[in-house]
């Protein structure tokens, strides 16, 4: 076994392999850029060492500082998590001929897999089913468009090398198609430095179901069983679970051999994941095989109750593979979901900023929570904005539904926007709790899973104030102690006056408008006149972020989360954010504008400039293209009119909220 390895990646993965390599007495190398000398896995790491400036091209991305830091620090392997340098397979050769290790299959067996379109050809030479479609090398606009048709609509254009979602666009006509193309090859481009893509035809409805495969240097090979992923929004998971609720046992016992048999053929080595489409009728169809560690491989591991960083480690110093394939345990059932910095009401932009508070559920043998930032700890843009990963394992999907249901109640984010609400509404949405959904489902019913805004019930509002109102008092009380006269009624929070107690009024607003309470009482009871009701709330107190009350006669336990003036309140099954206004408060007007601005919606680089001053433009009209955190962002036009003014060019890195241009609302007129 290895004394010290290097990991040449970021984040949770990073964190994730320092602790298995922790617990197998391996010391660990962590390197790391200008912007992340202060993350959490250069903070876990036994050493660290800066490999370049903050955007990934210039750090993670540079492998012969990887390899240099490697050789540097006397590690004797490379750890390569996901993204990056993972499937890179000149890296892997690279690492090879300077005398290391690379904990990963082979440059060779890489070659053949990372490459989508050569992947497809070699699993149809196999015998393996594939989806029809054209992954030749000749890339010509001329002849993808005639494959394009050939194979007919809808079709999907991807990137042949890179995953993650990006690099992919379904196409419906054929007319749509070259600026889909030109759009698919240069994020391709972007994202994994090569543009060849592939097309294949589309599968309507399709189930997205990979099978986690293992082999070594001996010949073994087997599979851990399956991971279905088939709810996902714009081809990224967000929700991924085993076993299946899809599969049957012939299924399943089908796939697997499908996938030894294609790990088989290309004598792979290590970790690796074959992913299949799965239509209604249960007809599978291989997409790719990714050559790494995937991200939700925790799901594997809670269920079979293995280390796959520590399998992975034992493959790479030659050892055989720890288990046959009969011996492979299959425990309950697990599901992991992402909790990512990322707006869901505008797109799900990504997000960035600090972290102000971060609280995730306790870790235990049912909840498990792999997270690469701390509260404190920013959320930059240069890198994918996922905080954290929570998993759960219970002893069926049912149970593990609820216990998903209630770690993400425990969470809570100050700072950037995320997709808390919108991971728990896809938690109790139908579709998921039948296990019926498809991997177009969320991008054809998104609206169903996003909060918008909503009525605001009372009886919360009144909550709302009273945990405000305890703290208050606790802030009160805590002044007062230090103060000269610590017993004095003036020193109270409650509202004590010589003639009685005052009431007191809380502006709070919640569900895009601003609400006035008026409460009457102390201590833990209270008359809270909220609109034309008066609730009677008793025995309340708060014990951390705990809020316990009789509201109307009946007991609640809610939980409050406190952030400056700001206050998320959960009840178990709606999580609602609130602010606290001043008395003179205006926040619910009417924000003004009209003048035709049109401004980044988050900081990123300008890759594509469409229109220039004078263009006349319709309400929809693409401006601009960015480029952040890895994904294409249009910039349109939210009015028709003329375009003013423009003030971004191609190349240029902008700031959020930066003025791109300015449209005329007034369309110009010629003669």
């Amino acid at each position: 076994m290895f004394d010290k390895i290097l990991i040449a990646n970021r984040g949770e993965i990073a964190c994730r392999v320092i602790r298995t390599c922790r617990r197998l007495g391996i010391a660990t190398v962590a390197v790391y850029s200008e912007a992340d000398a202060g993350a959490l896995h250069v903070r876990l790491a036994d050493e660290a060492h800066c490999i370049g400036g903050p955007a990934p091209a210039d750090s993670y991305l540079r492998g012969e500082a990887v390899i240099a830091a490697a050789l540097r620090s006397g590690a004797r392997a490379i750890h390569p998590g996901y993204g990056f340098l993972s499937e890179n397979a000149d890296f892997a050769e690279a690492v090879a001929a300077a005398g290391l290790v690379f904990i990963g299959p082979s440059a060779e067996s890489m070659r053949k897999m990372g490459s989508k379109a050569g992947a497809k050809q070699l699993m149809a030479a196999a015998g393996v089913p594939v989806v029809p479609g054209y992954n030749g090398e000749d890339q010509s606009p001329q002849t993808l468009a005639r494959e394009a048709a050939r194979t007919g609509f809808p079709l999907m254009i991807k990137a042949a090398h890179g995953g993650g979602g990006k690099g992919m666009r379904v196409v419906h006509r054929l007319e749509d198609f070259g600026p889909a193309l030109e759009s698919c090859q240069r994020e391709a481009r972007n994202a994994f430095g090569r543009d060849r893509v592939l097309l294949e035809r589309y599968v309507a409805s399709p189930r997205h179901i990979e099978i986690q495969v293992f082999g070594d240097a001996h010949g073994g090979a087997i599979h851990l069983n399956e991971r279905e992923c088939s709810a996902q929004r714009r081809y990224q998971k967000v929700l991924e679970e085993s076993p299946s609720p899809f599969l049957t046992p012939a299924l399943r016992a089908a796939m697997g051999q499908a996938a030894v048999a294609a790990a088989r053929a290309i004598g792979y080595v290590n970790a690796g994941t074959v992913e299949f489409i799965v239509d209604p009728d249960g007809g599978f169809y291989f997409m790719e095989i990714n050559t790494r560690l995937q991200v939700e491989h925790p799901v594997t591991e809670m269920v079979t109750g293995l280390d796959l960083v520590e399998w992975q480690l034992r493959v790479a110093a030659g050892q055989p593979l720890p288990l046959a394939q009969d011996a492979i345990p299959q425990d309950g059932h697990a599901i992991e979901v992402r909790l990512y910095a990322e707006d869901p009401d505008s797109g799900f932009l990504p997000a960035s900023g600090t972290l102000r508070a971060l609280e995730l559920p306790p870790p235990s043998d049912r909840v498990r929570i792999d997270a690469g930032v701390e509260a404190g700890d920013a959320v930059t843009v240069f890198y994918d904005p996922m905080i954290a990963k929570l998993i759960v394992h219970d002893a069926d999907r049912a149970s593990a539904l609820a216990r998903l249901r209630q770690a993400l109640a425990q969470c809570h984010v100050a700072g950037p926007k995320t997709n808390l609400a919108f991971l728990e509404a896809l938690a109790r949405h139908p579709a998921v709790v039948e296990g019926r959904i498809d991997t177009g489902y969320l991008d054809r019913h998104l609206e169903q899973f996003l909060a918008g805004v909503a009525d605001v019930p009372g009886e919360h509002l009144a909550a709302a104030a009273v945990a405000l109102l305890l703290r208050g008092q606790e802030a009160e009380r805590a002044a007062a102690a230090t103060g000269t006269d610590p017993h004095s009624p003036w020193a109270r929070g409650d509202g004590w006056r010589l003639h009685g107690r005052a009431p007191r009024r809380l502006r709070l607003q919640a569900g895009g408008q601003d609400h006035e309470v008026l409460a009457s009482g102390h201590g833990g009871d209270w008359q809270l006149a909220v609109g034309d009701r008066v609730h009677a709330v008793s025995a309340a107190r708060l014990a951390g972020d705990a809020l316990e009350l009789r509201i109307d006669g009946q007991g609640r336990r809610m939980t409050a989360f406190f952030d400056e003036d700001r206050l998320e309140l959960h009840d178990g099954h709606r999580r609602l954010p609130l602010r606290l206004l001043p008395p003179a408060s205006r926040a619910g007007a009417a924000a003004g504008g009209g003048d035709g601005r049109v401004r980044a919606p988050m900081p990123g680089r300008i890759v594509l400039v469409r229109v220039a001053a004078g263009d006349v433009v319709t309400a929809g009209t693409e401006l601009l293209v960015m480029e952040a955190m890895k994904m294409e962002l249009a910039v349109k036009a939210s009015c028709d009119g003329v375009v003013a003014e423009l003030r971004a060019v191609a190349g240029e890195f902008v700031e959020a909220d930066a003025v791109l241009a300015r449209v005329a609302a007034e369309a110009r007129t010629d003669g």
